[in-house]
């Protein structure tokens, strides 16, 4: 039976695809979007996909594989037929369901799509990027523009496991303030009711003014950063996960947020070992992390690469893909930890080394060529904090409320930030961040193209 349009039997309980594999030779009902279609004479297939994935159906009378064949890439249609088992010669092993296939002896349709602006049918969606982003609102229903937003999940899971571990307490915390969080020029103000105020630049601030609450806390933010450049590795507004610790020293950070990063990585491989595969992802390499200093690191870049960057203050983009590759053919390891970054190229609150002041208690790590986290020990003494915001030129009656968290009573603390869009990138080896932003927004983009 062929209904025109309607709506879903709701006294047949709905199966997903993935529910099919134990349910051969029972009669099941399906819902979900067309995803390509196949005729062949009398005989027309198509792909249902629905949140477990996509599975074949195929009109099993003459009449009902006219109607398959008229189908629209993302219709909508509702399916009732039986599942089989298909014969070898036509098992699909590049497919979850491909052993399995629906034959179809009723479908409804429950929307009806126009006429979709690109193809859908192949494993790759081959579209500039602009167009991709274009239409994104369609282009992330392709499976695999939506898998790239699986792993993410995963990523997400993975770190508040680690956050749970590590017993932390998530927090909320505002993406406007009365000040710039990290200093200097690369903010986005805020008509705010006709005051000034401006786009966090990350949750840093709050964070910290949480430590003395709860000790441990933990939060997932947006972050914004007015930077006049289009790479494909910057965005104006990435989320950052981030912990901020009470009751820690230098040594405990490095320890922490390296534990944080591998557990949350593994989780996150582990969750998503067949969408890897199908980037053609290798494992990531997860032996002991190395640790180098800013100087150190710059020695190295200097002697295997033969370029002299040891005058530098940070590592140049290059620079960071070079001594990547370099750890992992000398240590196996696809993650490295870089400290000491130059104190007055840090932010205010980050706390100079005690040995040597001109550096600070800082670092970043770097994942497969780019930074995907930036921490440190923080400065917690009011005192002191106070005057390095004199030292970068900035009014402390501008961090009042973040100073007094300060003058009752701080303890030693510090934390770190990743940045989950560079590492779904890395993860999956994308080309450009913005594929991994479900909806980018940079200096051409807000939505729609500037």
């Amino acid at each position: 039976m062929y209904y025109e349009s309607g709506n879903m039997n709701q006294e047949t309980k709905r199966a997903l695809a993935a529910d099919c594999l134990e349910r051969i030779g029972q009669e099941v009902t399906l819902a979900g979007w067309v995803q390509t279609v196949r005729a062949h004479g009398k005989i027309a297939f198509f792909d249902l996909r629905d949140r477990s994935g996509s599975i074949q159906i195929v009109g099993v009378s003459e009449d009902l594989a006219k109607v398959v064949t008229n189908l629209n890439q993302q219709d909508v249609v509702e399916v009732k037929g039986t599942v089989k088992k298909r014969k070898d010669a036509f098992v699909n092993p590049h497919t979850p369901f491909g052993s399995i296939e629906i034959a179809a002896f009723s479908l409804a349709i429950l929307s009806k799509a126009e006429t979709m602006p690109f193809d859908m049918a192949g494993k790759e969606l081959v579209l500039e990027l602009p167009t991709l982003l274009d239409h994104r609102s369609l282009s992330l229903r392709h499976p695999k523009v939506s898998a790239i937003f699986s792993v993410q999940a995963s990523i997400l899971e993975g770190f508040r496991k680690m956050a749970e571990k590590f017993n932390c307490t998530e927090i909320v915390v505002p993406t406007i303030a009365n000040i710039a969080t990290e200093g200097g020029a690369e903010v986005f103000p805020v008509d705010y009711y006709g005051h000034k105020a401006y786009l966090t630049q990350s949750p840093q601030l709050y964070k910290q003014m949480m430590v003395p609450i709860f000790e441990r806390v933990w939060t997932i933010a947006k972050a914004y950063r007015a930077e006049s450049s289009v790479t494909t590795r910057h965005l104006a507004e990435t989320t950052q996960l981030d912990f901020e610790i009470g009751f820690i020293n230098f040594e405990g950070l490095l320890d922490m947020f390296e534990e944080v990063a591998v557990g949350m990585l593994k989780h996150a491989e582990n969750a998503s070992k067949a969408i890897l595969r199908s980037f053609n992802i290798p494992p990531i390499g997860f032996e002991k992390i190395p640790r180098f200093t800013l100087s150190q690191a710059q020695v190295i870049i200097f002697k295997a690469y033969k370029r002299d960057v040891r005058s530098q203050k940070d590592l140049s983009p290059q620079d960071e893909i070079d001594i990547c590759a370099w750890v992992r053919k000398e240590y196996g390891s696809d993650l490295v930890t870089i400290t000491h970054f130059p104190t007055k190229k840090r932010a205010f609150y980050t706390m100079p080394d005690p040995k040597n002041p001109e550096f600070s208690l800082s670092y970043d790590v770097l994942f497969r060529g780019v930074e995907i986290l930036s921490g440190s020990q923080r400065i917690h003494e009011y005192d002191k904090l106070v005057a390095a915001i004199k030292t970068r030129g900035l009014d402390p009656k501008a961090f009042d409320m973040y100073l007094m968290a300060f003058r009752y009573g701080m303890p030693p603390e510090g934390g770190f930030s990743f940045g989950l869009e560079r590492i779904t990138m890395k993860m999956l080896g994308l080309p450009n961040i913005r594929q991994a932003s479900l909806f980018p927004r940079d200096m051409e983009r807000v939505d729609e193209r500037l």
